[in-house]
């Protein structure tokens, strides 16, 4: 029995649009509006990326089937990562299955030469899933755009929306919230420590475009979340895309827009993980040809006063939550990134600058203890 991916019991967790094509469509994780203020074509390929969105509904069919095509993409210089898709069951993760057919898009960020290797569709099959009712997710890669193509169950079982009666957790970040290095969909860190809080995830990590954009303010707001959390920081340094001046404003705005229609909402706030070539020099970062971070060597010393260094921008967060907090923003809390992955944490980093898998399941196990903690800001109210 085949079923819609639209209008019917089968939701698509994490989607707030679709690009539509013949075959079938393909998840985005901002809404339609958004297009035309998007600035380029690697921030339209990071919103199809499926980090933290996952095809869900409520069925007692022993077996289910998808028929998808992914395209993912790899780095000159870096590892080829696979594409897994996780089958998660009652909360419980039961399969993780990779397509080692997809397309790949090989970029050189040296160049910026791209290559696209063709791919092929794949079907996907999940047995022994047991006959009674039950919530079926099926996880989408992290690190891939997948096409839904068809998504089957046996013939006469009985299918209905999954009930979503968990708080939802709207999380806004950089690549290291994105997570394309986890293990697979459901290890992401923001899933882990969704998991862990018992809430319901809604990711707004995207890779490269943590600019405090005010697109991105406005689509959270449209959702309304419970609970909300940014972590922001390390793709200005990485951009060189705000200056002492800027940051601080930027901030405050995207703030403002969240507090105006959603004054009491629980936020934290958390500033940049560990990246040692950047503490305390200024970005742009570029990309050496064995793919690691580097700085630019040589900077005219002219334009060190009003660059931003990772030290200089977890003083200048953490002064604007006090500043907020102190005009009356009782619900906004400051986490400090070191905590979640400092200086002992380093020599764990990929490329100096992303987390390997176990690094981002440890990020998710502090960040838990501290915000779904009881007491914490985001613990379930009483």
């Amino acid at each position: 029995m085949e079923l819609s991916f639209e209008g019917g019991a089968v939701e698509v967790v994490g989607a707030l649009d679709f690009d539509r094509a013949d075959a079938g469509i393909t998840p985005r994780r901002l809404p339609a509006w958004t297009r035309p203020q998007i600035p380029d074509v690697f921030m339209h390929f990071m919103v199809t990326l499926g980090s933290g969105v996952r095809i869900m509904l409520r069925t007692d069919s022993p077996w289910i089937e998808l028929d998808a095509a992914t395209t993912g993409f790899t780095v000159v210089g870096a590892p080829v990562r696979p594409m897994y898709f996780d089958v998660v069951v009652d909360g419980r993760r039961v399969a993780r299955t990779e397509d080692p057919s997809g397309t790949r898009l090989v970029i050189d960020l040296v160049t910026l030469d791209l290559q696209v290797e063709q791919g092929q569709p794949v079907a996907l099959r999940f047995d022994d899933l047991g006959d009674a009712m039950k919530i079926i997710e099926i996880w989408l890669p992290q690190n891939a755009a997948t096409q839904l193509r068809a998504l089957r169950v046996a013939d006469g079982s009985a299918v209905e929306p999954a009930p979503r009666t968990k708080r939802r957790w709207a999380h806004y970040g950089s690549s290291i919230s994105h997570c394309i290095e986890a293990h697979g969909p459901t290890e992401i860190w923001p899933a882990v420590a969704a998991q862990l809080g018992e809430v319901d995830l809604l990711q707004f990590g995207i890779a490269g475009q943590c600019h405090l954009d005010q697109f991105v303010a406005r689509s959270i707001v449209e959702q309304r979340p419970d609970l909300i959390s940014l972590k922001v920081g390390i793709n200005v340094v990485n951009a060189n895309s705000f200056t002492d001046r800027t940051f601080a404003p930027a901030f405050h705005g995207f703030m403002d827009t969240l507090r105006d229609e959603l004054p009491d909402t629980p936020i934290v706030v958390v500033s940049p993980i560990v990246c040692p070539v950047v503490e305390d020099h200024p970005g742009p970062t570029l990309t050496t040809p064995d793919g690691r971070v580097r700085v630019v060597p040589n900077r005219p010393q002219e334009l060190v006063p009003t660059s931003l260094t990772l030290r200089r921008i977890r003083t200048i967060l953490g002064a604007a939550v006090v500043a907020r907090q102190a005009s009356g923003d009782a619900n906004l809390t400051y986490v400090d990134g070191l905590e979640l992955f400092g200086e002992a944490d380093a020599p764990t980093l990929l490329d100096g600058l992303h987390p390997d898998g176990d690094g981002y399941l440890r990020i998710a196990e502090r960040f838990a203890a501290i915000a779904f903690a009881p007491g914490g800001p985001f613990a379930p109210p009483r």
